[in-house]
């Protein structure tokens, strides 16, 4: 090959100087990297003849096509193992692909010194298989928990309030719900009914009918579903015709202990249909321990409790309170729901669930109490719930329907950030879309 001849590759076509250019240097192939012809590469090479501006002078171009400079699967030898470490060991050894250039900087980068770090965070980061290595945080199907809000009638809802969400017909749209959920991987839910105006009462004795909707509910799924792990709601505002989690005195004050006996007839009539999981989320003093004693007492021994251990009188619930039509009538739920500007009265909550035999300890909300699950994360031994609560679900959606955020991105990030700081569970009314996500499905 002639000094003044240049090989490139095909996305440049540059072409050698010749003695009428004095002032261009010519290019080598010994200065870059990975371009020195080899005998184990095949290099085709263009060789095409031009004039200069001399009639005389010719130059060559040489064309070196990148996707050419390969012939694919490398033919074997027919070589033994010892054949081989034969040459390698006589000095012969194989060629391979040159060490690829160093990638240039952007005109104008500045020449400065490395660093003197002994730690790169970042080596970690530079690639999706390391990234996906060290990932510390993982969040799969199993993970969640799905509410799903049921109804007397036998056509699907919409709730205004939560985009995607229905009032399901217990016995046709809830079963094609519980279906479709279960082929990604989510077979975990939770109950929420709507009662008929009709059947609430002040002291909420509807909780408890063992014919009520909840029960025929449970009793319908795990006959079709019998693995299906179905987590029930206890708490007297869906049947309370105050809309309080409690009994009301005629001065507003919420009844601690006659609301307790209620939840306890409660939970062992929604055990006796076939529950997995009763949760209390009223937030009465000592309601675990009696539900214990109460399920215990009727050989529910095998049912186990999630409490709703810090729940909070939140902002975030308002969309759930019009799926349910389950608003207080008067005042507010200041007196049991915990003030969200506390955090070490979660911990009192906490010790107090677990030593009445509280299964699972739950934050509620999840995303604006990070700081609270990961406390009780630290503290205690047992599983964490965190509910990611209705006003979360529906702002996300709302920021996806104006194209102000990505909504899956939002949607699985918010998901990942309440794994991380510390709960087992979710409950989240994304669990159908989430799950599809995470199983590469787009529908």
């Amino acid at each position: 090959m002639a000094q003044s001849s240049t090989v490139i590759m095909a996305s440049t076509i540059l072409h050698a100087p010749c003695t009428a250019s004095p002032s261009v240097k010519p290019l080598s192939c010994q200065n870059y990297v990975g371009l020195k012809p080899s005998s184990s590469v095949n290099l085709r090479f263009n060789c095409v003849t031009t004039t200069t501006v001399k009639a005389h002078q010719t130059r060559r171009l040489f064309v070196v096509k990148a996707s050419e400079t390969r012939d694919g699967i490398m033919k074997k030898l027919g070589l033994t193992d010892a054949e081989c470490e034969a040459a390698v060991v006589a000095g012969n050894v194989p060629e391979a692909p040159p060490v690829p250039p160093k990638p240039a900087a952007p005109i104008g980068t500045p020449l400065v010194p490395s660093l003197p770090l002994s730690r790169r965070p970042r080596r970690n980061r530079k690639s999706p298989a390391l990234r996906a290595s060290f990932q510390e945080t993982s969040l799969s199907p199993a993970n969640f928990v799905y509410p799903l809000f049921i109804h007397e009638g036998e056509e699907d809802t919409p709730i205004g309030a939560m985009p995607g969400c229905y009032r399901l017909g217990w016995r046709h749209g809830l079963v094609k719900e519980v279906a479709k959920a279960r082929d990604v991987g989510v077979n975990s839910i939770v109950l929420f009914p709507k009662v008929p105006d009709a059947l609430k009462s002040p002291s909420g004795d509807e909780a408890y009918n063992d014919n009520g909707l909840v029960p025929r509910t449970i009793r319908l799924l795990k006959d079709k579903f019998p693995d299906l792990v179905i987590y029930t709601d206890v708490a007297l505002d869906p049947y309370s015709s105050d809309g309080h989690d409690g009994i009301v005195r005629e001065d507003g004050v919420i009844m601690n202990d006659e609301t307790v006996h209620q939840l306890c007839k409660q939970a062992v009539s929604q055990a006796r249909a076939g529950a997995d999981v009763v949760s209390p989320s009223d937030m009465m003093d000592g309601r675990v321990g009696a539900i214990r004693a109460a399920l215990d007492a009727e050989g529910f021994q095998h049912v186990s409790i999630m409490s709703y251990t810090a729940k909070y009188a939140s902002s975030f619930y308002g969309p759930f309170r019009e799926a349910l039509d389950s608003n207080p009538r008067f005042g507010d739920k200041k007196t049991y729901q915990m003030n969200p500007a506390n955090y070490r009265e979660a911990l009192v909550e906490a010790c107090e669930d677990e030593s009445e035999g509280a299964d699972i300890l739950l934050v509620k909300p999840g995303l604006p109490y990070l700081d609270i699950i990961r406390l009780l994360r630290d503290k205690s031994p047992l599983p964490i719930a965190a509910y990611q609560v209705s006003g979360e679900y529906s702002m996300i959606k709302a920021g996806g329907v104006l194209k102000m955020i990505d909504e899956e991105k939002v949607m699985l990030e918010s998901l990942m950030c309440l794994r991380r700081a510390g709960a087992d569970i979710i409950l989240t009314y994304f669990a159908l879309q989430a799950a599809r996500c995470l199983c590469g499905e787009k529908r």
